[in-house]
């Protein structure tokens, strides 16, 4: 589940940072994790945008696939990975077969947009952080109501 989040949100709206802008980050965030080859950024930049697509956000692409490899590794049948977009998708299966994918949501604040893990007991959540994201939307909202009654 931590791979899947941290793959999805290697793009920071906030900062104006993303890891898949170059090679060189991407080999590093690569190697943070231990995963292996790199692969063709071409290739992880559109599952990124098709996973994030598939969570709600707006304007990602639409579709991606991959191939999935299958071994008997003592008996028992493993998703077999050779690169770090691999390792990345098969977190993402293994969270769909969970039964957990909905719970992976896309924040609604424009100007954040990141992936977070809904933990409430309703699945109810809209943004990453009632603190942060959630408190802005909320007085932004305020001051739009405020605005509104006194020009009437």
């Amino acid at each position: 589940m931590e791979l899947l989040l941290a793959f999805l949100n290697t793009r920071d709206l906030e900062l104006g940072t993303d890891v898949l802008d170059g090679a060189a980050s991407w080999r590093a965030w690569v190697t943070e994790r231990g995963l292996g080859h790199v692969g063709d950024l071409a290739k992880v930049r559109s599952a990124r945008g098709a996973l994030r697509s598939a969570l709600g956000e707006r304007g990602s692409a639409k579709s991606f696939s991959g191939t999935v490899r299958i071994e008997l590794s003592e008996g028992v049948p493993m998703i077999a990975t050779t690169d770090a977009l691999g390792a990345v998708l098969a977190s993402a299966a293994r969270v769909a077969l969970l039964g957990s994918w909905e719970r992976f949501k896309i924040c609604q604040a424009d100007s954040c947009q990141a992936a977070f893990f809904d933990r409430s007991r309703n699945r109810s959540r809209t943004w990453c952080s009632m603190q942060v994201c959630g408190n802005r939307e909320k007085a932004r909202l305020w001051r739009e109501r405020t605005r509104a009654l006194s020009a009437s």
